[in-house]
C-alpha cells in the first residue's frame, strides 16, 4: 500500500471521528465550502512557495495541498482509484489534444 492510498484509508476513518478528535472530522463537520476554502488557500501558498519560497517551503505546501484536495474528494464520495483512471486515461495524450476533447463548458 502506498503512501496516498494509506492517506485516504486515513482520511476516511478519521471522517467518522467526533470534530473535537480529529481535524479532518472538524473539516467535514464544518462543511463542503470550508473543505474547499481550505483546500484554494493551500494551493494558492503552494503556489506562491513555488515562485518564492525555498524547495523545503515548496514541498511543505505540496503536501498541504494534496492532503487538503484528498479530504475534498472524499468529502465528495471520489477515491484516489478513479483520479488515477483518469489520469492514466489520459497518458500518452497531448495536454492540447485532450483539452480540445472536452465539451466548451470543461475548458
Amino acid at each position: 500500500m502506498d503512501t496516498l492510498t494509506r492517506l485516504e484509508a486515513t482520511i476516511d476513518e478519521r471522517r467518522r471521528a467526533h470534530p473535537g478528535e480529529s481535524y479532518v472530522a472538524h473539516l467535514n463537520h464544518r462543511g463542503l465550502p470550508i473543505m474547499v476554502r481550505k483546500f484554494g488557500e493551500e494551493a494558492v501558498e503552494t503556489c506562491v512557495a513555488a515562485l518564492s519560497g525555498s524547495r523545503e517551503e515548496l514541498i511543505l505546501e505540496a503536501a498541504d495541498s494534496i492532503f487538503h484536495l484528498m479530504v475534498v474528494l472524499a468529502a465528495k464520495g471520489i477515491s484516489l482509484e478513479e483520479v488515477m483512471g483518469e489520469l492514466e486515461r489520459r497518458e500518452g495524450v497531448s495536454g492540447h489534444e485532450e483539452k480540445a476533447s472536452r465539451k466548451p463548458e470543461e475548458q
